[in-house]
């Protein structure tokens, strides 16, 4: 038997099962999502020790899969994606607006796949409201950020978060990439509708009203797009945006929503994920793209700013980085600079190509082995945090353990 403490509750490993675990016997539903908040940076600290006990025993091959949130292309659960699963252990699924067709073949797909899946998956789709919204299928429109804001009560975006986290669990969706966090002060081709205002400060209130109502309701959060796409004149999707602001001005305006979340002393304003994106910005970095660039990933959200939660890509199919890196550098390139999850990899012939390079980048000491551990020990932190591990699950992460 082994008995760790955390947060003052004990956790009985015992014959390969969990006896007792602080708050995660529960499926996740909305009816039983626990009151108490989410975890802050200290609380969070014995949930990563114990996960840093189990990714010692996973093999380089679980580990690496870990670090994939990927995509398919097809209607419905496909073989190519249970091999992605199952074969190459990937740590997430996002799902788009084809793949989400009716109530119960999207529920019973998802089913398979975390039936499927190694460890429990990180299911996520763009759910945003406005022209980005994959449930359309199901659900009625959803209000753009834009509108939202326009109503001038940021309490309606607190309404939206909330009823958008329920729609989304009543799927099986347990992860939203958004809300949008950039200041629009362009009227940029990407960003039409998709910002909570022209200041830093409505950002902050709207973007941050729906935020919180998102992870109240056990949905994991991701602000994006770090740095900020607000001045971008370029669509990230057809070619990489340059944005020529002083260093004093991106620090006084588009950094200011990223750096108040992920320090927010409300718990759950900070956010389980914020994704990096494509975008350059000379005076900041001049080679790389954020998305690859240990300046801003590493130097500025993570030492600057302090957060220590998982950091994704934008989907590096997009044209701002395909254009200039295929999806293996780009890849290790995005890891290198401090991004734990890559978004992107289309399918298992792919994902086990960029695994093979990223294996061969270890070799070369180009990544460090240190690295992977820390990000898939922050993956499995966000998964435990927000009840994603089912006993099952849990027993096999026990039986590890002991």
């Amino acid at each position: 038997m082994i008995m760790v403490l955390v947060g003052g509750v004990v956790l009985l490993v015992f014959s390969g099962s969990v006896w007792s675990w602080f708050m995660y016997s529960k499926p996740t539903t909305l009816s039983s999502v626990p009151t108490k908040q989410k975890l802050s940076n200290s609380q969070q600290e014995p949930y990563q020790q114990i996960v840093t006990h189990y990714v010692a025993h996973m093999t380089l091959d679980e580990k690496l899969g870990q670090l994939f949130m990927v995509s398919y292309q097809t209607s419905s659960y496909s073989n190519d994606l249970d091999s992605m699963l199952a074969r190459l252990h990937a740590g997430g699924v996002i799902l788009y607006q084809p793949q989400i067709n009716t109530r119960a073949q999207i529920q019973h797909d998802i089913a398979r796949m975390q039936q499927r899946a190694s460890l429990p998956l990180l299911i996520a789709a763009d759910e945003e409201g406005g022209y980005v919204d994959r449930l359309t299928h199901i659900y009625p429109p959803r209000p753009s950020a834009l509108a939202i804001y326009r109503t001038g009560d940021p309490a309606i975006a607190q309404k939206e978060g909330h009823q958008t986290a329920h729609d989304l669990l009543a799927l099986g969706i347990n992860t939203n990439l958004a809300p949008d966090s950039d200041v629009a002060l362009v009227n940029g081709p990407d960003q039409i509708t998709r910002t909570f205002g022209f200041t830093a400060q409505s950002v902050i209130a709207f973007s941050g009203a729906y935020l919180r109502a998102l992870q109240q309701d056990n949905v994991i959060a991701c602000v994006k797009h770090f740095p900020g796409l607000g001045a971008a004149t370029t669509d990230a999707h057809f070619a990489l945006p340059v944005v020529r602001r002083t260093k004093a001005q991106i620090y006084a305006t588009e950094l200011v929503p990223f750096q108040t979340f992920v320090q927010s002393p409300r718990v759950r304003e900070r956010p389980g994920m914020v994704m990096s994106t494509d975008v350059l910005m000379p005076a900041i970095d001049p080679q790389f793209p954020a998305e690859l660039s240990h300046i801003f990933v590493t130097d500025i959200l993570r030492q600057q700013f302090g957060y220590n939660g998982v950091v994704i890509t934008d989907a590096l199919t997009m044209r701002g980085i395909a254009n200039h890196w295929d999806m293996s550098e780009a890849s290790i390139q995005a890891l290198k600079a401090g991004n734990d999850m890559i978004l992107g990899v289309t399918s298992s012939t792919q994902m086990a190509q960029v695994i093979a390079d990223i294996k061969s980048a270890l070799q070369q000491g180009r990544l460090s082995s240190t690295g992977v551990d820390t990000s898939v020990t922050r993956i499995l932190t966000l998964k435990l945090q927000y009840h994603l591990f089912p006993p099952a699950a849990l027993s096999r992460l026990a039986a590890r353990l002991h």
